[in-house]
């Protein structure tokens, strides 16, 4: 995405287009999957780490970032969601075991899921695991 794009993508999300804000959607919008924070750090280089948690923690509280729960922690990824009052980009996300590589799988929905009365759902991780098809020889 270029950065006309990222500023009407935060500013479509309720979320002021600084500087560090575009640079970490940027960052995030050239690779098809997800980050952790470390890999973002890396992957930017001019922001540190806690500019870049505060920044995924408000990007996340506009449904511009899915936050994922892997093996190796918490993994971030760009949400395509239309606006920011509702995370309509949920699909299943798959781990494989061998490279512990995490990928997106946005054709795949996550299937409803009835809670008993008196809960609340605030957000679902669906993660599917086991060999990528690269690992699996099936490419």
């Amino acid at each position: 995405m270029n950065s006309q794009e990222i500023e009407k993508l935060l500013t479509d999300h309720g979320v002021r287009p600084t500087a560090n804000r575009i640079v970490v959607a940027q960052a995030m919008s050239r690779h098809d999957g997800s980050y952790s924070l470390s890999e973002l750090e890396d992957e930017i280089g001019t922001i540190d780490k806690s500019g870049i948690f505060r920044t995924l923690a408000l990007f996340k509280e506009h449904h511009l970032v899915h936050s994922l729960e892997s093996s190796e922690g918490t993994r971030y990824e760009l949400c395509l969601s239309h606006n920011d009052e509702h995370d309509d980009d949920t699909h299943v996300h798959f781990y494989c075991e061998r490279c512990m590589k995490t990928f997106c799988l946005p054709a795949l929905a996550i299937p409803p899921v009835d809670l008993p009365q008196g809960y609340v759902m605030a957000t679902v991780n669906y993660v599917v695991k086991g060999l990528c098809p690269a690992c699996s020889g099936k490419l």
